[in-house]
């Protein structure tokens, strides 16, 4: 007996569509398998292998799920509590086990993505992938001109020159940041470095993901769509799905 997943049926469970349409992206030759053209009546193994259309990795690992969570303030970014604080494992009701991607201090509030795949957890918050985070920010006072113009241009911190990133004033006292690196707490410290302490913080986007309409603690999933934007945002493809640095 044959293993694996009929190559259709795989696709057609990632969205792609009826089994028919993915039967013929498959005669059309727009799906790989490890690299290589794939044929119809190819079986799979969606774990192990690499399966792409037009180029670009399928979200088709079976059972993986992906999770968008307004945090709220107060709420730890961890699995488990040895405390007993709340946390953003509690406030969402997944089937499986599921794990933050990257962290949330608990003091900052907004998006967060929760997931089982390890894979795409991995390069959503490895420093080459430079993810954009958007935040606003509440500050102490209403920083200048040029105290935003350092900002954009990098900030000296303990551990090293901040990246540029961008920057613009929303209102008296509140900012927009976008930047690329994942270092800890490091809004916070930028925001300090140029003598303006952080009153609120809020994350606001993550790479293509954003949604006002979310309330805080509350948590959706993400859509077939919104994942395959989020391996477009690293670079998940069907050459760089083998390069990227583990």
């Amino acid at each position: 007996m044959e293993e694996g997943e009929r190559l259709q049926k795989t696709l057609a469970r990632a969205g792609y569509g009826s089994r028919r349409a993915c039967e013929i992206l498959i005669t059309e030759g727009r799906v790989t398998v490890d690299g290589r053209t794939a044929q119809l009546g190819n079986r799979v193994d969606a774990l192990t292998q690499t399966i792409c259309v037009d180029g670009k990795l399928t979200p088709s690992a079976p059972g993986a799920v992906y999770y968008l969570l307004n945090k709220p303030e107060g709420v730890i970014t961890t699995v488990d509590d040895p405390q007993g604080r709340p946390t953003v494992v509690s406030l969402v009701d997944a089937p499986v086990r599921i794990f933050p991607v990257g962290r949330l201090d608990m003091n900052t509030e907004g998006l967060i993505i929760l997931t089982n795949d390890g894979k795409l957890a991995h390069l959503l918050t490895h420093p080459s992938s430079g993810v954009a985070k958007e935040y606003l920010v509440r500050v102490e006072g209403d920083p200048s001109p040029a105290a935003i113009r350092r900002l954009r241009e990098g900030v000296q911190l303990d551990d090293g020159m901040t990246a540029p990133a961008q920057v613009s004033r929303v209102s008296e006292g509140v900012l927009r940041l976008v930047i690329h690196e994942g270092r800890n707490r490091q809004v916070r410290r930028m925001c300090s470095a140029i003598d303006h302490e952080v009153i609120r913080l809020v994350r606001t986007r993550i790479g293509p993901i954003q949604d006002a309409t979310l309330s805080p603690g509350s948590s959706r999933l993400l859509s077939i769509g919104e994942v395959r934007k989020l391996m477009d945002s690293v670079g998940i493809t069907e050459n760089a799905s083998s390069t990227m640095p583990s």
